[in-house]
């Protein structure tokens, strides 16, 4: 009964300390500069850029898709 108890309270604890989220974790007005910055941007370094679209291509077996245009089923 005693151990009852204590797993009781010891999941009530953790249920209530996980999880919590505060009114703060939004972006303020002052932190958007930070955030709206050249080296924030995933397009910054083109060879990464490469590498990563070489990347999703070799497991997709499918290339471009990123950018602006049309759609289609890639048949011409």
């Amino acid at each position: 009964m005693r151990s009852r108890l204590l797993l009781a309270l010891l999941l009530a604890a953790t249920a209530l300390v996980s999880g919590c989220a505060t009114t703060t974790a939004r972006v303020q007005p002052w932190e958007r500069a930070t955030l709206a910055d050249y080296t924030m941007r995933p397009d910054r370094d083109p060879l990464a850029l490469a590498l990563a679209e070489h990347v999703y291509f070799s497991r997709e077996s499918a290339a471009g898709g990123r950018g602006v245009g049309g759609s289609g089923c890639g048949c011409n």
